[in-house]
């Protein structure tokens, strides 16, 4: 019981390439547990720094009840200024904490799961709201890591795209995730205007590291067009208003001045809200095609613990989990 493994960034992709539609799976069960009232999820708790107003450290405590038992929390910075450095905006760990005892049992490398996370997240989204695992046209806004990361995990789960359409505030980004598709035997195109990329799209996904929003013409999206609301900040409160939305979690949601949270700030209601995620999947939600559709996830910390606790076992499973012996200073309250 007073084992403790580190479990490296390394080995965490590794396992996640080769087990993505285990993920996937693996996500919405825990949407589902979440929906059942079998998770604790508290509040993210936000370290923000005056002189780097960009740049936050987000700390996503969590229980997952039901098979899994496990409790533990994330601690994950964004600092998008590394972009410009060619250093991944973010970085994390994961600590996972036994439900009997209460011990830490394992520390993870948990941008790799992180991401994987958020890309299973998109793709269950998208699912929902297409009806079907298919799309003529996808529009990725934003060409960095959690893009590359959605791009996978839609080749993983067997949708069938005819392109992809990339728009990035710096075209090289946009050229590079375009290559990146090519190489998989993709199609991409790189769009220079937003509208561009958006126009026609069945699916547009926001993977963006943007702090408020920029698309704000109520006419952006065409009744039925479903939108992935990914980095949460990309569209203005007058399209939330006026649209269909499922978030994960509504509470969650708004707040942090996400898309969702602002519009309920503008209007005084989230009446806008048409339910969660969860709600679609098990049927109690329906949404029409005379608005469009937004999935906003504000990114659940069971949905970490989850992932986590697969790459975990699995490590474990191929002895590639790194055991620290005697972490723990005192194992005994008196000695015997």
């Amino acid at each position: 019981m007073f084992s403790f493994h580190v479990v490296a960034g390394a080995e965490a992709r590794r396992i996640i390439a080769r087990s993505r539609t285990d993920i996937i799976r693996q996500v919405r069960e825990t949407y589902l547990t979440h929906h059942e009232g079998r998770t604790v999820n508290p509040n993210s708790y936000f370290l923000r720094f005056p002189e780097k107003p960009s740049s936050r450290i987000i700390a996503l405590p969590a229980y997952v009840g039901g098979e899994q038992s496990v409790a533990g929390i994330k601690w994950i910075s964004s600092f998008p200024e590394n972009v410009s450095r060619n250093v991944p905006r973010a970085s994390a760990a994961l600590l996972l904490n036994d439900y009997e005892t209460g011990y830490p049992f394992a520390c993870l490398e948990a941008s790799q799961i992180s991401a994987a996370r958020t890309a299973a997240s998109a793709v269950i989204g998208a699912e929902a709201l297409q009806g079907t695992a298919e799309a003529g046209k996808i529009a990725v806004v934003g060409a960095g890591i959690i893009a590359r990361n959605i791009v996978e995990f839609f080749h993983a789960a067997g949708w069938k795209t005819g392109r992809f359409a990339l728009h990035d505030a710096v075209p090289e980004y946009a050229a590079k995730l375009a290559g990146f598709i090519g190489e998989h035997g993709g199609t991409a195109s790189v769009e220079e205007e937003l509208a561009a990329a958006v126009d026609g799209a069945d699916l547009v996904v926001f993977a963006t590291t943007a702090g408020e929003p920029y698309v704000v013409e109520e006419s952006a999206f065409a009744p039925g067009q479903n939108v992935l609301n990914i980095s949460l900040r990309d569209i203005g409160p007058d399209i939330i208003a006026g649209s269909h939305n499922i978030l994960d979690d509504i509470d969650h949601c708004l707040t942090a001045n996400t898309s969702p949270h602002l519009a309920q700030q503008k209007f005084g209601h989230h009446d806008f809200i048409d339910g969660t995620l969860a709600g679609v999947l098990t049927g109690e939600v329906h949404l029409g095609h005379d608005k469009p559709r937004i999935f906003s996830p504000f990114g659940l910390g069971v949905l970490d613990l989850a992932v986590g606790m697969h790459v975990y076992t699995s490590a474990k499973e191929a002895s590639s989990a790194v055991e620290i012996p005697d972490f723990f200073g005192e194992t005994e309250r008196w000695s015997r």
